[in-house]
């Protein structure tokens, strides 16, 4: 039998270097165990096509952890009991890494692709993280109008799934009052910029300024896009299963739709 391919970049401590944060030697471990668990089940449900080499350390793994490195390298550590959501988590990130880079974080992972989901299942009980984690099979739509994950979370994320006012109406109904929402996007621009600022302003949230990093050996440029409530999210948000992908909210929409 074929001997699974090397990991490359841990042992390249110039990629912890770039990201301004080192894992433990345990958490290095997980992550390299992570990856094997992700080429044992890609083989039977297609979750992504990034595994090995850079795809996996940089586009998936550095891309997953570098807008939380203010968190993960705070002075006074990382506070206990975080509660994170991953929306839209496909074959597991970021949530899987950040369930291994905080260790005390309990993160509620969430895809409407049931097989999907049974292999981060899998992938998270092989990794001993199963304890910390709660996956929900379901549109988010529903996740934010659910009653034990509406203003429940300390952070909400997605990465790669819709376009940004998409996003902020999935993830912005999700979180604590002081709670913050991640919307992590490629290229970004001042259009981009006044459409996010126009479905926030209805969601009674702000946008944080952006944070904008370079990828290790020339993959790409990535934004990081922080909200945080400004109020009370109004009970019209999310909207049914469908209507935001399909009705972005739009510049000019008003704050007082109906139910806010």
């Amino acid at each position: 039998m074929a001997a699974s391919p090397e990991p490359s970049a841990p042992a390249d401590a110039g990629l912890w270097q770039a990201l301004g944060w080192t894992p433990t030697d345990d958490q290095l471990a997980a992550l390299v165990d992570l990856q094997e668990q992700l080429r044992l089940w890609n083989c039977r449900v297609n979750l992504t096509r990034l595994v090995e080499g850079d795809d996996f350390w940089i586009a998936q793994v550095f891309d997953s952890l570098w807008p939380w490195v203010p968190l993960l390298t705070a002075p006074g550590g990382v506070p206990d009991g975080l509660e994170l959501i991953d929306v839209g988590t496909g074959g597991g990130f970021p949530g899987l890494a950040l369930a291994i880079a905080l260790p005390t974080a309990r993160i509620t992972l969430v895809d409407s692709v049931g097989r999907k989901l049974e292999a981060v299942r899998a992938m998270a009980r092989s990794l001993g993280l199963e304890g910390r984690l709660r996956l929900r099979c379901e549109r988010v739509e529903r996740t934010g109008r659910a009653r034990d994950c509406r203003g429940r979370f300390d952070r909400a994320m997605a990465r790669a799934v819709a376009s940004a006012p998409v996003v902020a109406e999935y993830l912005v109904p999700l979180l604590k009052p002081d709670g913050l929402a991640l919307l992590y996007r490629g290229q970004w621009g001042a259009d981009d910029q006044r459409d996010l600022e126009a479905a926030v302003g209805v969601l009674r949230a702000k946008v944080d300024p952006v944070q904008r990093r370079d990828l290790p050996a020339g993959r790409g440029v990535r934004h990081g896009l922080w909200l945080r409530p400004a109020g009370p999210c109004p009970a019209a948000y999310p909207r049914a299963v469908g209507v935001p992908q399909k009705t972005p909210i739009a510049p000019g929409a008003q704050a007082s739709a109906p139910g806010a």
